[in-house]
């Protein structure tokens, strides 16, 4: 359909997951993407792989989120190159799991320096760009356990609930300048960093989910591709859960 044709595209934590299945998802519409990752994980191959069999094309961009001045020159770079910037996914993060009593300091300021600042760092970067042509669609990772909490999941729900918030912020904000800002909370997904809780707890916590299996990365990449486009042109500040039913 070529939903994003021409479109120029910036992914953060696009190495594996939710964020290389969106990556590949918005080739696939012939976007003109930029995959973050943190540092050479070998993809460049693979990514030159994507652009010769889409109508889209693919850039490897190297950066630390948590990293402001290395952010701001990887946003800098696609202006200079393309002369716009259409999207922002927000989607690079980090889950570690600690029970009351447990989370540090050290922990809660890992999962916000990532989840939160490193996201709020982008959305800054990229206004720059998008105010100016007066358009654009920025797309945050939120999770069901932002919205709904999770025991044993204090700090990494309170940077997920973090994100949310941030994202009806933003969406007043910037829909003066007609760019729109959304969230995609996903549930529990087949990835490698929600299959690090181990195959008993896996087990009992799909027992919760309505649809009775883990959620795909393309299944969320999707829902990203829909706030993405045009399809949802009239819609922003939205939090949509992408969860099977799931209850937490």
């Amino acid at each position: 359909m070529n939903l994003l044709q021409g479109k120029v595209c910036l992914v953060t934590g696009a190495s594996r997951g939710i964020g290389l299945a969106t990556v590949k998802r918005f080739a696939e519409e012939g976007a003109i993407v930029y995959a973050n990752v943190r540092e050479p994980k070998n993809l460049d191959k693979y990514y030159d792989e994507l652009s010769e069999n889409n109508s889209g094309s693919v850039s490897s961009v190297y950066f630390d989120v948590r990293d402001e001045s290395a952010s701001k020159k990887a946003v800098q770079r696609i202006k200079c190159e393309q002369g716009r910037l259409d999207v922002l996914v927000n989607n690079a993060g980090v889950m570690k799991d600690a029970l009351v009593g447990m989370v540090s300091s050290f922990l809660m300021k890992e999962m916000y320096e990532t989840n939160v600042q490193g996201g709020v760092n982008m959305i800054q970067f990229a206004t720059k760009i998008m105010v100016k042509q007066k358009s654009g669609s920025i797309i945050n990772l939120s999770s069901i356990v932002g919205i709904e909490g999770n025991a044993g999941q204090m700090a990494y729900s309170a940077s997920k609930g973090a994100v949310a918030a941030m994202t009806k912020t933003a969406a007043k904000e910037l829909a003066a300048y007609g760019i729109r800002v959304n969230a995609v909370a996903p549930g529990m997904i087949d990835t490698d960093m929600y299959r690090s809780i181990g195959d008993e707890r896996m087990k009992e916590q799909i027992k919760n989910i309505k649809l009775g299996r883990l959620g795909k990365p393309e299944e969320v990449a999707d829902a990203i591709l829909f706030f993405a486009s045009d399809l949802s042109r009239y819609i922003t500040g939205e939090i949509l859960g992408v969860d099977g039913g799931a209850v937490i």
